[in-house]
């Protein structure tokens, strides 16, 4: 009978009527009431109802209700019927009641209650309000404080995440903003190794079934539900640091989120969530650099200026929030001088960066401006530096973007073309003496290139300074093959940077054991062969390339820390406040055939007969990538 009903409910779910449904208070069939008044009063009913109710269908309208959620965010019907009271309090039940949390299919329920509030609170700061004026804040607080798993944690800071981006409900989470950020540091610092823990690490076969259920959409299947987890827990990291932002953005408790450790370890916190308004470690530096506790906090931390510092010479989406920092830290006359130590031998190669930044102004002047806006006190001993290499930086920095630039000014064409000549001859020499051998002669002949070769010619001086760190490579220097090849990258087109300079930076990284930044530069380089050729054979990866990829995947893989630093076990610990016996519990419990989770698009996708043949020829290129990386 069990089984019969919950079919009922799908075939209804599906927009199938059927006329035999002896349900009264079926969502589905209420859902397909032609009368739109007497719809939205059944629809509110049932919303007020099913709190109070111990229906077996309810996990099957909740999945439903996600669908619509996710699919039509910004459609106020449901908000305005009062999903938001019935969301939290279904959240509040699962939470105090755990017999009934436990019973049938309802250990699910939390985590797409928490999901819809999310989804409905998203976009729209109406909803929000609706959502915070139904009491959603404190069973949210509950899920977030781990009351049941990890799972529910991911959907309950996302819903938070949301409520605190919108200005007339951030004063909502005020009164919890302290216990909230704490929350929130030690998920964005600990997520990983709790996925790991709970989940990855764990035999596949004891795995807890609704969370697999829920990650894999009910297809099952190990590959697919490994790749779902990563993706959840790098979720579940960014959703913690996007609540974090919101508090560092209206500088509320920056002596909570400015704590030591913590502005370290957001310097490993690379990416977002596929999207640039999406924070990760360095945007929450970013927000940190607004205000003037948190520059002096992040200034006063090396490994953190220098972190700033790698990555803004790198090839990642971070690149430019860790430009926006520096640059932050370097208009501070209280933090300027801390930072301008380090952060010159860095930004002195990109000063001739030609992109534009977020606020449509170019990033090379910008730099160039942060730098050299006391220089001449620097230069006459007004100020003085303790390092002489950031003398020297500036100095080359003054004498490139300012003497340089106006001797080239006032020279005739005439002179120009001839140096542009000689600098063309001495680069033939160089390459001469590069292909006898003769590494050090050649870099010489290229630096004499560089100095002759006018600003103007750009061409000329990306093939020059690219040639330069080649020899920099051979004679294993890695850090001045990553300031000649960033330099070189600069002079290139953002939409089409210089091929060969993004191989020979991935190289000078990997020899400074910088995986992530070599990763980084050896995907760019793939992605514009990719591009500039159309030859399959030339489109297939290089076996150098994909040697380095599988290197670099293995040194970055997100869960490596994880897997060092804990050691699975096969009991359960049952000191973590709960969540382990809910785990075991639910480890023997029978999960749902299918779970209405996955969109409609994609359910039509994966079916059709192109869907088929496109998983198909994935898995062939990622079977032919492998062997050929095994054969390189």
């Amino acid at each position: 009978m069990e089984l019969e009903h919950l079919e009922n409910s799908l075939r209804c779910s599906s927009k199938m009527l059927n006329p035999t449904c002896t349900n009264p208070f079926c969502f589905f069939c209420t859902m397909n009431e032609p009368d739109p008044s007497l719809r939205r009063a059944k629809i509110a009913q049932s919303f007020q109802e099913m709190p109070l109710k111990d229906g077996q269908e309810h996990v099957l309208v909740l999945s439903g209700i996600w669908n619509i959620a996710m699919t039509q965010p910004d459609d106020p019907e449901f908000p305005s019927l009062g999903i938001f009271e019935c969301m939290g309090k279904l959240i509040d039940r699962g939470i105090k009641d755990r017999e009934w949390l436990l019973k049938d299919q309802n250990i699910y329920i939390p985590y797409y209650a928490a999901h819809i509030i999310g989804s409905y609170t998203m976009n729209k700061a109406e909803f929000a309000d609706k959502a915070v004026n139904s009491g959603v804040v404190l069973p949210l607080m509950e899920l977030l404080r781990g009351k049941i798993t990890w799972v529910e944690q991911r959907v309950a800071i996302r819903a938070l995440g949301h409520i605190a981006s919108h200005e007339r409900t951030f004063g909502a989470i005020i009164e919890h903003e302290a216990e909230m950020i704490e929350l929130a540091m030690e998920l964005a610092c600990n997520c990983l190794k709790t996925v790991y823990k709970r989940f990855l690490g764990v035999k596949y076969s004891k795995r807890v079934k609704y969370h697999c259920d829920l990650l894999t959409r009910g297809l099952g299947g190990k590959e697919r539900e490994n790749k779902k987890a990563e993706e959840w827990a790098i979720q579940l990291r960014c959703w913690s640091l996007h609540l974090l932002n919101c508090f560092a953005y209206k500088e509320r408790c920056l002596d909570l989120i400015c704590k030591k450790q913590f502005l370290r370890d957001l310097c490993e916190m690379w990416g977002g969530l596929g999207k640039k308004t999406s924070p990760g470690g360095f945007g929450v530096l970013r927000t940190l650099c607004n205000s003037k506790t948190g520059r002096v906090s992040i200034a006063n931390l090396e490994e953190v200026i220098v972190s700033l510092c790698n990555t803004s010479r790198s090839s990642h989406d971070c690149q430019h929030m860790a430009i926006d920092s520096l640059l932050s830290l370097l208009k501070d006359s209280d933090t300027r001088h801390k930072v301008i130590e380090i952060a010159a031998l860095f930004l002195a190669d990109l000063v001739e960066h030609n992109s534009l930044n977020e606020r449509k102004k170019v990033i090379g002047e910008a730099i160039t401006q942060a730098l050299l806006q006391d220089y001449h006190k620097i230069k006459y001993g007004f100020i003085k530096l303790k390092s002489k290499r950031t003398e020297d930086a500036l100095k080359e920095i003054w004498e490139l973007k300012v003497e340089r630039r106006k001797r080239e000014e006032i020279v005739s064409e005439q002179e120009l073309k001839e140096k542009t000549h000689l600098a063309r001859l001495l680069k033939q020499e160089g390459n001469k003496k590069f292909w006898s051998g003769y590494i050090e002669k050649a870099v010489m002949k290229y630096t004499k290139a560089l100095d002759l070769c006018p600003l103007r010619m750009r061409k000329e001086r990306i093939v020059l300074y690219s040639n330069r760190a080649q020899g920099y490579l051979l004679l294993r220097n890695p850090d001045s093959a990553i300031s000649d090849t960033t330099r070189a990258l600069c002079l290139s087109s953002a939409g089409s940077p210089h091929s060969r300079s993004l191989w020979r930076r991935s190289q000078a990284y990997d020899m400074k054991g910088m995986a992530k930044e070599s990763l980084m530069d050896c995907l760019m380089f793939i992605n514009g062969r990719k591009k500039s050729k159309q030859s399959k054979n030339v489109k297939m990866i290089p076996s150098y390339a994909a040697r380095m990829i599988n290197k670099q995947v293995n040194a970055t893989w997100l869960f490596a820390d994880a897997k060092s630093k804990n050691k699975v076990e096969e009991k359960v610990d049952k000191s973590n406040g709960g969540e382990d016996a809910m785990m075991m519990d639910m480890k023997e419990k029978k999960g749902m055939p299918t779970i209405l989770e996955e969109s409609l698009a994609e359910r039509e996708w994966s079916r059709s007969k192109q869907g088929r043949e496109e998983r198909r020829r994935e898995a062939a290129a990622v079977t032919a990538e492998l062997a050929y990386m095994k054969m390189g």
